[in-house]
């Protein structure tokens, strides 16, 4: 049977400059809110990994037209006349349960098939209903399809959520801004990706304000008031995060544009933490490094603590230190299966609970690996460019879903890799 992987040649190489992609995290949930304004939306520096096309096919489902021109999307949501997804779509990437709060505030119900786990845990949507039931969503949940109706429509609420959730955030905020009334939503959400939307959304006619803080407020405003929109997506901090760690891993200097460093703070600050040289611009972050790279402490936190899609990247410096790290994941239970396929190339890393323990080893041997994740499949590439030998990365579906064009972009900050498809 016929695989595409990724060969590296570790030659311990990247240099140079290179320019992030769109957020993979915002243009999904920009395409979901583009149902609230009937017509054509044009979402722009959309990038083109597999996500992007699933999401476009699950609007498509629903009746809406999805055209694409290179960075760009038109999406024409007038002819959107369902409100049911299936299975095969929302089993293939969870994201697309965002299209949930859109679907009901459009139609005041939605057919939105439950969604699996996945590779790095169950990620419960519980969250997600008890917020939308307090503004007057009632769910039932047959043959594994969840079944949402509005039989008195929507009404502002205040929502306290239990755990900042990205997911609920955003499907709260695409109802609310649709329903009678006044709402809070307290422990929301601050990824960047939340104030991307909001400004989206605020771009079609809603009324939000806070988004970016704990606290976003939201008044209703009628359905048809919402119109379609332009608007412009954010940089991808994670791809931009990925490109910083390789650079820090391999002494740099590598320049990586079209991000903001306020993203990246807490990402930062651990560079320097580990010995790097991190100079900013207004849409631009330098690491170079000349010292050992040194050992740090890391802990997985929601925005604005330290990510837990860079976990895996830093897992990476942490196994070429001088000394011992701890990493502890406290957002997804199973992000660690990235760790056993490292220890494949040589890392010593000892696992207690949620816990790493990562003692720094003087050298990586390539080997054969396969990405458990996306974020585990861009680090194990950049492993192999520093390890001895040669590393080949198989399962890089993964690492397409997030990462437009990475062996691309790699190569060009001159290092060796390629992707050949084998067992043909």
């Amino acid at each position: 049977m016929a695989e595409e992987i990724i060969i590296v040649r570790g030659n311990g190489v990247l240099t140079g400059d290179v320019t992030v992609s769109g957020a993979k995290n915002s243009a999904l949930k920009l395409m979901a809110a583009s149902l609230l304004g009937r017509g054509a939306s044009v979402i722009r520096n959309v990038p083109l990994i597999s996500d992007i096309e699933i999401m476009a096919e699950v609007l498509e489902r629903l009746g809406a037209t999805v055209r694409r021109d290179d960075h760009e999307l038109i999406i024409d949501t007038a002819p959107v006349d369902r409100c049911e997804t299936p299975y095969e779509l929302v089993s293939k990437m969870r994201a697309s349960i965002a299209v949930l709060g859109p679907l009901i505030g459009r139609f005041g119900e939605a057919h939105v098939a439950m969604p699996g786990g996945c590779q790095i845990g169950a990620r419960k949507i519980d969250m997600h209903l008890v917020g939308l039931e307090a503004l007057g969503v009632e769910f039932d949940v047959a043959h594994g399809v969840l079944e949402a109706r509005t039989p008195h429509g929507l009404h502002g609420a205040a929502v306290t959520l239990e755990f900042p959730s990205v997911g609920a955030t955003e499907n709260l905020l695409m109802a609310a801004v649709v329903a009678e009334g006044h709402t809070v939503i307290e422990n929301a959400a601050r990824e960047p990706e939340i104030e991307d939307l909001a400004a989206m959304l605020c771009a079609m006619g809603a009324k939000v304000s806070g988004a970016g803080t704990s606290i976003i407020e939201v008044e209703g405003v009628p359905l048809e008031s919402l119109r379609p929109c332009e608007h412009t997506t954010v940089g991808d901090r994670i791809e931009a995060g990925t490109f910083l760690a390789g650079g820090a891993l391999t002494g740099g200097p590598v320049t990586v544009h079209g991000i903001d460093p306020a993203f990246l703070r807490m990402a930062i600050m651990k560079l320097r933490a580990m010995g790097c040289v991190v100079d900013t611009g207004d849409d631009w972050v330098r690491v170079s490094r000349v010292d050992p790279l040194a050992p740090t402490d890391i802990q997985t936190l929601p925005h604005p603590g330290f990510p837990t899609d860079l976990q895996a990247q830093f897992m990476l410096l942490a196994s070429r230190a001088d000394g011992i790290s701890v990493i502890t994941e406290n957002v997804f239970e199973n992000r660690f299966m990235f760790a056993a396929e490292l220890m494949r190339m040589g890392a010593d890393i000892q696992m207690e609970d949620h816990h790493a323990i990562v003692r720094g080893v003087d050298r990586l041997q390539g080997a054969p690996v396969s990405s458990t994740d996306l974020r585990a499949g861009g680090a194990l590439v950049l492993a192999g460019i520093v390890a001895e030998g040669e590393t080949e990365v198989h399962h890089i579906e993964h690492i397409d879903r997030g990462y437009e064009d990475y062996a691309g972009k790699l190569a060009s900050l001159g290092a060796d890799v390629r992707r050949v498809v084998v067992g043909a």
